[in-house]
């Protein structure tokens, strides 16, 4: 296990380099996007400004405030609260969104599925996890809401926020097959299954 503080954007040597239970901050860009940015973006063709190449994404439809455009608030946005939503919805973005826009880490609840899990493979990308009910703590980490895209969507747009020391984050899912979901699920599996033997129960 290793720590890394990354200043965004990393490389696919950077993402490879990374292996499950290795914790990980990110530090300046981080974008926001959720299920109707996917959408929009994959299934009815629109396109965003925002460069995306060796960036991270978090799962999240941000609770924000609309204030007035200014130094502190560039965007026109004030960020109240910045919670991170379950991943499985959105695992058929997982390799367009690597494929078409470069983007090396994903970061949502609850991990992603076999697709997801080759597209890390083969393109060079991770899965980081973030625990549950942790929103509050998680905005302290954005320093500002830079700039939005999409914003008709609202809260569902695409977000670009500027970050510090954002985490520590698990890494979950690899480059190289390795899958923390699946090393738990079969070692409780295992664990239910002596249990159950040792009770005499067939």
């Amino acid at each position: 296990m290793a720590h890394y503080d990354f200043q965004m954007p990393i490389s696919e040597a950077q993402a490879r380099q990374l292996c499950v239970n290795d914790t990980v901050s990110l530090n300046g860009t981080l974008f926001g996007i959720r299920d109707a940015t996917y959408i929009h973006l994959f299934d009815r063709g629109r396109k965003t400004h925002f460069d995306l190449q060796g960036a991270a994404v978090i799962h999240t439809a941000p609770n924000v405030r609309k204030v007035a455009v200014s130094v502190e608030h560039p965007s026109g946005y004030e960020p109240i609260c910045i919670g991170t939503t379950t991943s499985a919805r959105m695992e058929r973005f997982t390799r367009p969104l690597m494929e078409q826009y470069g983007v090396r880490i994903t970061i949502g609840k609850g991990g992603l599925f076999a697709a997801s899990q080759e597209a890390f493979k083969v393109l060079g990308g991770v899965y980081l996890a973030v625990v549950g009910g942790a929103a509050a703590l998680e905005t302290t980490w954005i320093e500002q809401i830079e700039a939005v895209d999409l914003d008709d969507l609202n809260p569902e747009s695409l977000w670009k926020f500027r970050v510090r020391s954002f985490g520590p984050l698990l890494v979950t899912m690899d480059s190289h097959g390795g899958n923390l979901y699946t090393e738990v699920n079969e070692a409780a599996q295992e664990k239910r299954a002596s249990v159950l033997r040792a009770l005499g129960v067939k």
